[in-house]
């Protein structure tokens, strides 16, 4: 019995420790069920629909005419929806056309004399001028050339004020050919109008006066604007901008440039606007230049150094430059949102101190952001260095306080623990590159198999496209380490939280990365550690952190506000680019960019979640779900779903002129004379989507093979996009003739050898429609060596190459132009071919008429085709 006794006590210890070891072994394997991995998913995709886009849609009701004497001082869209009514009928208004050069301006003219009327004339002054700069400067790679364009330049101010420090508000009211332009910028326009009458009527004065500057050559590009700056009486009393813009129809309007270097400027619109929508990213991205889209802000900023806000509605950038920017298509609470930021921000900056003496409040560059129109935040560059790099620091503390405190709890060494950590850091960069590039490598194959744009009209198909394999790159490598590991010493759910960790030191690294280089973009890292850190500090001080996976809930819950936030931004970035890749061109894959912000968009919205798809059961079938999810939608994306088109709403572009052209040789014989249809496709696959509709294309040829042996491939493209993409172009031959509707002359006035005796001057005179360019290239062995031009081109022989493209139009000044080009020439012999000029005469507006066999072509595009097009003459001549 002894003995007995004995050996059951010396065996009691052994089982303890085994029954413990069991126990133990069961907690660090514990994993939640399987079947809550799908609604952990769904949960966040039902906060995605119920909070972010109900936010980001969110509008305010419209102020109606007779609520006015209940809510004086307000913004009237009422009001101003009649305005933009009346400017939806004068049609479109390019510069030149008389809608553009007469009726216009008359109904500008009209509405300020209307203001007058109504004007306290006891409080306020206002003056009108038209005026019709003339002038020229560089835009990108051509010389952009004006003559007698419009602007109609209202100037109120306070009787009893001295301040020469004045406002300027701007917007455009030309529009695109076939546009009527209700969207952009006619919106603008008549929010500047109600504004103007609101100041002009409302019993408290301001200080600094306004000027409203309806600028008529904004889509030339940019002319009048830069007429104004450089030109005008008042002009250099501007001090502060509020560029009015439109990228679309309707929707928020986004604050997308500020400044530069002019923070105070973010002050005011934190404190005064009423719907916040602004980020730094977006300003970042826009000033990088890789989106297709210029405003008139730069101009302001370059040429009068004027600091400010640059804003533009972003909603339905469908119909954007279409006929389907009308008066329908203009929501009538966009106009409302629009006018209750504006009207307080304009109240504010004519009471501004800074004004002043702006250059006195130059302190840097603001970072800046809207938490879904709730709040708006806003501090000094400085300020995001120091905050970045403090909060990845703490991050990274806490990261190590965490891992430490792992290695306590298991009993095992911090050495074992940092290199069990290392290695989950490891495969979590490997899914960071998964998660960019998975979607990537999915664009590409969406594009070798002419299934680009897809989820143009069906946005949706983004989900399963590009998020599930961005959720999928993220979270794999991790999911099969988990899936095979033998390691049983740390509890899964300390390796779960470890991944998490690994996010966080990846952004951690990245903040500091991205602000050494002196990016303000990285604060979006700064949200995502706050948050995660904030998380960790309650479940370290909880005990929570400890508790197998209770401290899940502590660090989703704490999510929610990052989670929102960044699918709010990159939501934001989606409805402006998507629209955009339809008119992007064909040299570049639009889905890479697309599938680039989808990417991003997982990383920083599902980076602290994703990796808790590895708490279930069978996360690796959670991982083949989201495959089948993916081959679905691919399924879906190359079926008639996924045909990007559709007509009236979400159109395709295509661009082309009716081209009559003839090449002159030296000896003044004909080499070429022809008709046809010049392309300009915008869609990354030309033409396959008109494949097989009532059009006929089957003569199409690209001109690239023309390029090395005609001057400009032997077209006669536009501007400098359309210049830019001409080895990419298309001709289309014609059996007719194009009928030209209208005069055009080019005539030799004079050739002239200069006292050098090795150089020679040639005088011309050109006359035409309101759009004419002009292409020159020297022949070998020969140099423009001055010209009657600016000399931009000529000064920077590095920056700028042949051929020089010179840009002319004109609005109401019909003045031929003439100009002279000083060749030179070593050997002095100027009785051989010199140079080739080649001469564009558009006749863009419908003041010109097309001809028969032109309307027939462009009625047999099918209806989901919106069409810009137009007669040219287009002449090459050899001097």
């Amino acid at each position: 019995m002894a003995v007995k006794e004995m050996e059951e006590s010396n065996f009691a210890p052994l089982e303890v420790a085994l029954v413990h070891m069991v126990r133990k072994s069961k907690h660090l394997r514990a994993k939640i069920p399987w079947y809550y991995a799908p609604a952990f998913l769904l949960l966040w995709v039902g906060i995605f629909f119920a909070i972010v886009i109900s936010l980001f849609n969110q509008l305010p009701e419209v102020v109606t005419i007779a609520e006015e004497p209940l809510k004086p001082g307000q913004f009237i869209a009422e009001r101003a929806q009649r305005l933009l009514y009346s400017y939806d009928q004068i049609g479109p208004k390019v510069v030149g056309s008389i809608a553009n050069e007469v009726l216009t301006v008359a109904f500008l003219l009209d509405e300020v004399e209307n203001v007058r009327a109504s004007m306290r004339s006891d409080l306020y002054d206002l003056e009108v001028d038209v005026q019709q700069p003339s002038g020229a400067y560089m835009h990108w790679n051509m010389v952009n050339m004006y003559q007698g364009v419009q602007n109609v330049v209202v100037k109120l101010s306070t009787r009893s004020s001295t301040s020469e420090s004045y406002l300027l508000l701007n917007s455009h009211f030309d529009s695109k050919p076939s546009s009527p332009g209700s969207g952009d910028d006619g919106t603008m326009v008549i929010v500047m109008l109600e504004v103007l009458r609101q100041m002009a009527i409302s019993d408290q004065s301001f200080q600094h006066p306004i000027v409203f500057l309806f600028n008529g050559a904004e889509e030339n590009p940019l002319q009048a604007s830069h007429g104004f700056i450089t030109q005008h009486k008042w002009a250099k009393n501007c001090k502060a901008l509020l560029n009015l813009e439109v990228a679309g129809s309707g929707g928020r309007e986004l604050l997308f440039q500020s400044g530069p270097n002019h923070p105070w400027l973010m002050q005011y619109y934190n404190q005064h606007a009423k719907h916040p929508f602004a980020t730094t990213m977006a300003e970042e991205i826009f000033q990088s230049g890789i989106l297709p889209s210029d405003t008139d802000f730069r101009i302001f900023r370059d040429y009068g150094n004027l600091p400010g806000l640059d804003m533009a509605q972003i909603g339905n950038g469908y119909v954007y430059h279409t006929i389907f920017d009308n008066y329908e298509n203009v929501p009538a609470k966009s106009i409302q949102n629009t006018g209750e930021n504006v009207l307080p921000l304009v109240r504010a900056f004519a009471n501004a101190n800074e004004m002043y003496d702006t250059e006195a409040h130059r302190e840097g560059h603001a970072v800046f952001f809207d938490y879904m129109g709730l709040f708006f935040v806003v501090y000094s560059k400085t300020t995001g260095i120091v905050l970045n790099s403090c909060i990845a620091a703490v991050s990274l503390l806490l990261v190590g306080i965490s891992l430490w405190r792992m290695a306590h709890v298991s009993e095992l060494s911090l050495c074992q623990v940092l290199i069990w950590f290392a290695i989950i850091l490891g495969l979590h960069i490997v899914g960071v590159a998964l998660c960019l590039g998975l979607p990537l490598l999915m664009a590409v194959l969406f594009d070798a198999g002419n299934h680009s744009l897809t989820y143009f009209t069906s946005n949706w198909l983004m989900l399963g496209l590009f998020v599930c394999p961005a959720i999928i790159g993220l979270s794999l490598p991790t999911t099969l380490y988990f899936s095979f590991r033998k390691n049983q010493n740390v509890s899964h759910s300390h390796h779960v939280h470890m991944s998490l960790h690994a996010h966080c030191v990846v952004l951690a690294l990245a903040a500091i990365i991205l602000t050494a280089i002196s990016l303000r973009t990285p604060y979006l890292c700064m949200i995502s550690m706050l948050f995660y850190s904030a998380a960790l500090i309650i479940n370290l001080l909880s005990k929570l952190h400890d508790r197998n996976y209770y401290w899940v809930l502590i660090t989703q819950i704490l999510q929610l506000m990052p989670f929102c936030y960044f699918c709010y931004l990159f939501y934001m970035f989606l409805v402006v680019l998507i629209p955009m890749m339809g008119r992007n061109g064909s040299s570049l894959n639009p889905d890479l960019l697309i599938a680039l912000l989808c990417g991003l968009g997982t990383f920083f919205a599902l980076g602290f979640v994703s990796p808790l798809i590895n708490m279930f059961h069978w996360s690796k079938f959670v991982m083949l779900g989201l495959g089948i999810i993916t081959f679905i939608f691919s399924m879906i994306a190359v079926s008639d779903v996924g045909f990007p088109y559709r007509p009236k709403t979400n159109v395709m572009r295509v661009n082309f002129l009716h081209v009559r052209r003839i090449f002159y040789e030296y000896d003044g014989s004909v080499s070429l004379s022809d008709s046809g249809y010049y392309f300009d496709f915008q869609d990354r696959r030309l033409n396959y989507p008109l494949e097989d509709t009532s059009v006929d294309l089957k003569d199409l040829t690209g001109i690239e093979e023309h390029c090395d042996k005609e001057l400009m491939c032997g077209v006669p493209c536009f501007n400098h996009r359309w210049c830019k993409a001409r080895s990419t172009a298309h001709w289309l031959p014609r059996e007719q003739e194009v009928k030209i509707p209208g005069n055009s002359s080019l005539v030799l006035l004079s050739k002239t050898i200069l006292p050098s005796g090795t150089a020679a001057r040639y005088e011309f005179e050109l006359s035409g429609p309101p759009h004419m360019g002009l292409f020159i290239q020297p022949l070998e062995g020969v140099s423009v060596e001055d010209w009657s031009f600016i000399r931009n081109l000529l000064d920077e022989p590095e920056k700028y190459k042949l051929p020089y493209q010179i840009f002319f139009s004109y609005g109401k000044d019909k003045t031929p132009l003439k100009f002279h080009i000083d060749f030179a020439k070593p050997t002095g012999d100027f009785n051989v071919p010199i140079f080739e000029l080649g001469v564009a005469w558009h006749y863009v507006s419908y003041d010109f008429e097309r001809d028969s066999a032109g309307l027939q072509f462009i009625a047999d595009f099918p209806d989901f085709v919106h069409v810009m097009e137009w007669p040219t003459l287009y002449k090459r001549y050899v001097f």
